[in-house]
C-alpha cells in the first residue's frame, strides 16, 4: 500500500466510525513508515472534514461526529508516540464551561471533543460552573480562547458577566471568547461584548481554528 492509500484509509475509518480499523490502519501506516504529523493532517483531519460536512447536510447527527471524534482520538494513540518529542504541537489553549444554572452539556462537550479533536488543549470545567471559577482558570491557565455555552435564557447573562470580569483584570485583550447554545444570539453575543457566537458546534471550532491557526483553517 502507498502512502496515499494509507492516508485515504485512515480519513475512510473516521468516516464510517470504524474504532477497530482506525487502530490497524494506524498501526500498519507507522509501521510503513509513513510520516506521523501527514497521518494526522492529510489523513484523520480530512476525515473529520467529511463527517462535518455530513453533519451539515443532515446526514450524520450529533451523535456521529462525537463517535467520530472518539474514533480519531483511538488513531492518536497509535500515531502520537511516533511524533517528535512523543506529541504534536497544540494549536492552541480553550477553556470551556456551560455557565452557572445551567446543566445542559451535550453541545459543550461535542464542541470539546472536537477541539481535542484538532489538537487544541482543552481545559473543560463542566457544567454549572460559577463565573469566579471560569475567570480563576483563566488567569491561572492563560487560554487563547474562552468558550461559554448556555442552554437555558435565565443563564445567558452569565456570559456578560464573565466577559466584564475579564475586563476588569486586564485579560480580555489577550482572550478570544466564544458563546453557544441554542437561545444565544449573534445579537445578544455582540451586546455582551463577545467576540463570535457558535452557530453550531463544527462552525464554532472552526471559528477558533482560524483565530490560532488562520493558514491551517483555509
Amino acid at each position: 500500500m502507498d502512502k496515499e492509500n494509507y492516508l485515504t484509509s485512515l480519513e475512510e475509518t473516521i468516516v464510517n466510525l470504524d474504532f477497530s480499523a482506525v487502530v490497524e490502519v494506524a498501526k500498519k501506516a507507522m509501521d510503513a513508515g509513513i510520516d506521523p504529523q501527514m497521518a494526522i493532517t492529510n489523513g484523520m483531519v480530512p476525515g473529520m472534514t467529511i463527517v462535518g460536512e455530513k453533519y451539515e447536510s443532515g446526514e450524520y447527527f450529533l451523535a456521529e461526529m462525537v463517535v467520530a471524534g472518539e474514533v480519531m482520538k483511538e488513531g492518536l494513540k497509535i500515531i502520537n508516540p511516533y511524533l517528535k518529542g512523543g506529541n504534536t504541537k497544540r494549536l492552541g489553549k480553550v477553556v470551556i464551561a456551560t455557565v452557572e444554572g445551567d446543566n445542559h452539556d451535550l453541545g459543550k462537550n461535542i464542541v470539546a471533543t472536537l477541539l481535542g479533536v484538532y489538537n487544541f488543549e482543552v481545559i473543560d470545567l463542566g457544567q454549572d460552573v460559577p463565573t469566579d471559577k471560569v475567570i480563576d482558570t483563566v488567569k491561572e491557565r492563560k487560554p487563547d480562547i474562552l468558550a461559554l455555552s448556555a442552554l437555558l435564557t435565565v443563564t445567558m447573562p452569565k456570559m456578560g458577566e464573565a466577559i466584564e470580569a475579564l475586563k476588569v483584570l486586564g485579560l480580555r485583550e489577550t482572550t478570544k471568547v466564544i458563546v453557544g447554545g441554542a437561545p444565544v444570539t449573534p445579537d445578544f453575543a455582540k451586546s455582551i461584548e463577545a467576540d463570535h457566537c457558535a452557530a453550531n458546534a463544527l462552525e464554532g471550532v472552526r471559528k477558533c481554528i482560524d483565530w490560532v491557526a488562520p493558514q491551517e483553517a483555509r
